[in-house]
């Protein structure tokens, strides 16, 4: 007899057994399908992102045969692939190289055009907008798949224009619509929207050769106060003689006249490494990181393969358990334990081949359905859509393999029934196992104690080790967990009670579901840990250069600052600002050293001395500090660094940074609105003509020590000739008010003097500009409208904002919580479809008593609760302990920078991100249950008990 005989049958009974218990075989088909059709859309779209080499290099030279540039080092070396390039001979003195002559250096017969980028100032529908502009000529064949077309036309002559769709709309421009370019005071018309497909988010204005930087630069010969166009150094689109394109001689050549290539033909087909003079001198490529990758992908598509198998088991188990009757029948009629088990596997190979079929279908539409989503989130396009059919095999495979995995211990308990059992449809008793809670609760404590390890000695890979041991652990902990779940429902209402003695009394079922809930929590707990853990860390670290909510509006010089009025006005009118603005002056001593710089010895100086002691002297900068750092716990050296005498070492000079130690002359306003100093006291004493001292470590007794140095330069007439004589140096002792500790941390100020005092001592001051008080970052319209007043203006004013980096990763954090969330609710959701599908005499037997219909409805959102909530809560307690022993790894290494380098920081907090863990804790498990008492049916239809 064929040995695949039983098999054959055991297909038949599984296929039929699916076709009967639709809703049981879609839940499988579903867990089957879902990280399938993930696995598939993200194989599909990083085979399309990731680029091959030929649509690499039709991104960077359109349909040309190669991409010519001057790196400006003479005759030179180069890779094939133009990445590595080096000089021939010794290293020429800067500026003595010429450029290069490229029509030496292409090849005999071949065709060109340029590439020129200049950065400009031009007209938008808010204001004025500073942006990159290319002279390419984009109708050119040449040019396609570099820079492409989407609406209207390619520019042609010198007053027409092309913009990527970003400047657009951010300028709020659009074809047919005017601009003007400052500099060149030429007007042109934007006739079309093009796009570069390797940078979607380019915000860059096309026109052609000629059009731009020639009549600017004429604008700049004939006016002295227009700036010349900064262009650099061009680039050429080189296209062969006839089809030979330009092949690795034509390269040698062009390297020896001082060109790099970028050639197609050779990228393609590289020559021997024999032909090629600088392979000699190149390292070859490190692929360290390679294994660490193959690792990393590993250990994701086995914990992908552990959540699929932890979530389908239980629908096998209870498949099992549904058809035990029937696979009693294959004992009466002579089948032994092989095809019991036989039977159970072909539900898994039957089901887990529908899921993998439909998952891998799924995952490929709904990449082509998505690909202009995707595109625009990667800022580039598709050269095609790559399919590889081996790796859908492959994904496919995986898939078959789960269903079978999930179908192996249901078949194997299935098969170990006695045929009395299975006909009679009793369950028996069966005692727990002592020995896997035992060893799980050792593992547990070894894996968190070899984590603590790991982080206390630095070692990455021990926290690892120690973090999987200890999950582990807790998985094997898991059964008995559900079961004490019974005993806390002694004193609950029916539905809450009956919700966990059902969970606790089918722990095959329920285990397996908290146990994917917790695999995925730990790992989205852990991961966003460390992530708010590190972004705190980096808050900390980060030196600001304006105080917060605040704006700086600043004059360059002297000329300009009488602008300021016409300036503050557009800022109030075109920006949400709050309060009135805080001016404030500069102050210097005898010649301006911002404007005489070039006379050496010509300028005087203001010096803020600071003391010397305790109180005054930083610790960490004074003659042994590496020994009092090595004596230092972080939390120390963390209050030590926030004092006043350590702040001004590494704090920021911000807007105000002179070389009169960043002091200026203002008024109360100026200490409200920037330092958010609203101190009656401090007020009263700038009116007084008292300075007010924010970093109270320059102050000794009260009172500050003034260096000043009053030298004239011999180009500044007017100040030499009402300060006539020799350069002198004055010391000043000041009384000042000394604010409270916490306002040394004002970036950028030190010390505001009232305009009398600053007069009394003989100082020069000027008005400067204006601090004003915003409740947000100022928006693209608003920044436009300002620079296109301050240009009407003169120019030489500026505003400058803080500019912190985004969400900062904010969006990592919302996928992983959305993550967890979604297996979480889908854990529950199974358990609780196969607990009705369990439990359905049960339901039977309440109804028959009497019970409100309500019950079905609040057991049902009650035992989803339970497993969401379990889940969350163990998985919570698993993920912190790789996030804490990681943080105990960089707290390590920055005692060790720091016991280096005092001024280093060694502040390594441990930050728990409450928000994802009060999602997942509280609302997702209330939604879990709300949910499924939502879509469970109030009344049952009684039916004839079998049996």
């Amino acid at each position: 007899m064929s040995p695949f005989t039983g098999w054959r049958a055991a297909l038949r009974i599984a296929r039929r057994d699916a076709m009967r218990a639709k809703g049981r075989s879609a839940l499988v088909v579903a867990m089957i399908a879902l990280p399938v059709l993930g696995v598939t859309a993200a194989d599909v779209t990083y085979r399309s992102v990731s680029s091959s080499e030929t649509e690499r290099l039709t991104a960077e030279m359109g349909s040309a045969d190669a991409l010519f540039s001057d790196p400006g080092l003479g005759p030179l070396q180069q890779m094939p692939d133009g990445n590595q390039y080096d000089m021939v001979g010794e290293t020429p003195p800067q500026g003595e190289v010429p450029p290069v002559d490229m029509r030496t250096a292409f090849p005999k017969g071949a065709r060109a055009i340029t590439i020129r980028s200049v950065p400009a100032s031009v007209t938008t529908a808010y204001g004025l907008a500073n942006t990159d502009i290319v002279e390419f000529p984009t109708s050119d064949p040449m040019a396609r798949g570099k820079v492409d077309l989407i609406e209207g036309e390619f520019p042609r002559g010198s007053g027409e224009m092309a913009a990527t769709k970003p400047f657009l709309e951010s300028s709020g421009l659009h074809v047919g619509s005017r601009t003007t370019v400052k500099s060149a005071d030429r007007t042109y018309t934007i006739t079309g929207v093009v796009e570069l497909p390797d940078d979607l988010k380019a915000h860059k204005l096309y026109a052609d050769p000629g059009a731009v930087i020639a009549p600017w630069q004429a604008a700049a010969a004939r006016d002295k106060k227009v700036l010349p166009p900064n262009t650099g150094s061009p680039e050429w689109l080189v296209k062969g003689p006839g089809r030979a394109g330009v092949d690795w001689d034509d390269v040698l050549a062009a390297n020896k006249a001082g060109a790099l290539v970028l050639s197609r033909q050779v990228v393609l087909d590289p020559p021997p490494d024999s032909e090629v003079p600088l392979a000699q001198k190149v390292n070859s490529y490190d692929t360290s990181g390679s294994g660490e990758a193959s690792a990393a992908l590993v250990t994701v598509v086995a914990m992908a393969l552990l959540e699929i198998v932890l979530l389908a088991g239980p629908a096998f188990a209870v498949g099992a358990r549904r058809s035990r009757r029937q696979l009693g029948l294959v004992g009466t009629c002579g089948g032994d334990r092989r095809h019991v088990r036989a039977v159970v596997l072909s539900g898994g190979l039957v089901l887990g081949a529908i899921g993998a079929v439909t998952g891998v279908a799924a995952g490929l539409l709904l990449t082509v359905a998505t690909r202009p989503l995707i595109e625009d989130w990667a800022g580039q396009r598709f050269g095609s859509l790559v399919v590889k059919p081996a790796e859908l095999l492959v994904i496919a495979a995986l898939g078959l393999v789960t269903g079978l995995l999930a179908a192996l211990a249901p078949a194997i308990v299935a098969a170990r029934q006695s045929v009395l059992e299975s006909l009679t449809g009793r369950r028996g008793v069966r005692r727990s196992s002592r020995v896997l809670p035992t060893v799980g609760s050792c593992a547990l404590a070894l894996g968190v104690a070899v984590a603590v390890y790991g982080g206390t000695s630095g070692n990455s890979t021990w926290v690892a080790g120690g973090s999987v041991v200890a999950e582990l652990g807790l998985l094997a902990c898991i059964p008995v967990i559900v079961g004490l779940l019974g005993r806390l429902g002694r004193r609950l209402p029916l539905s809450p009670r009956m919700a966990l003695r059902d969970a606790a009394r089918n722990r095959g079922r329920t285990a397996p579901a908290v146990a994917a809930v917790m695999a995925a929590v730990a790992g989205s707990v852990a991961i966003a840990t460390y992530m708010s853990s590190t972004l705190a860390e980096s808050d900390y670290d980060y030196m600001p250069m304006l105080t917060e909510g605040t704006m700086v509006l600043s004059a360059m010089d002297a000329k300009s600052a009488e602008q300021l009025p016409l300036a503050r006005t557009s800022v109030e009118r075109n920006m949400a600002v709050t309060g009135a603005p805080a001016d404030f002056s500069r102050v210097w001593a005898g010649s301006d050293c911002n404007v005489y710089y070039e006379e050496e010895n010509g300028c005087g100086s203001i010096e803020l001395v600071k003391p010397t002691g305790a109180g005054h002297t930083c610790p960490l900068k004074a003659k042994g500090a590496k020994k009092l750092a090595a004596r230092l716990s972080a939390e120390e050296h963390r209050k030590m660094m926030r004092t006043p005498e350590c702040m001004d070492e590494y704090l920021s000079s911000g807007s105000f940074s002179s070389e009169a130690n960043n002091m200026v002359v203002g008024g109360p306003d100026l200490l409200r609105t920037y330092a958010k100093l609203d101190d009656p006291a401090a007020a009263a004493a700038l009116k007084a003509g008292t300075p007010v001292l924010l970093n109270r470590a320059y102050a000794k007794n009260g009172e500050i020590t003034l260096k000043v140095v009053h030298r004239y330069s011999a180009k500044d007439e007017k100040n030499r000739k009402l300060h006539p004589g020799p350069a002198r140096t004055a010391t000043e002792r000041l009384k000042v008010y000394v604010a409270d500790a916490e306002y040394a941390a004002t970036p950028g100020l030190r010390m505001v003097m009232p305009q009398r005092t600053a007069e009394r001592l003989g100082l020069h001051t000027e008005a400067a500009g204006s601090v004003y008080a915003v409740p947000h970052l100022p928006k693209d319209a608003e920044e436009q409208r300002v620079s296109a007043a301050i240009d009407q203006a003169g120019g030489g004013l500026w505003l400058q904002t803080e500019s912190r980096q985004g969400d900062r990763e904010n969006t990592v954090l919302l996928i992983l919580t959305l993550f967890a969330g979604v297996v979480t609710l889908g854990a529950a959701a199974i358990t609780t479809g196969l607990a009705k599908a369990d439990a359905e005499a049960d339901l039977t037997t309440l109804s028959a008593v009497g019970a409100p219909p309500r019950v079905r409805r609040t057991l049902s959102g009650f035992q989803c609760v339970v497993v969401a909530l379990t889940g969350v809560l163990l998985g919570t307690a698993a993920g912190l302990v790789p996030a804490v022993a990681l943080r105990l790894v960089d707290l390590r290494h920055a005692m060790e920078a720091m016991r280096e380098e005092p001024m280093e920081s060694a502040f390594t907090p441990i930050v728990l991100p409450w928000a994802t863990i009060g999602l997942l804790a509280v609302v997702v498990p209330l939604l879990a249950g709300v949910l499924a008492a939502g879509l469970t049916r109030s009344r049952l239809t009684l039916a004839r008990r079998a049996g």
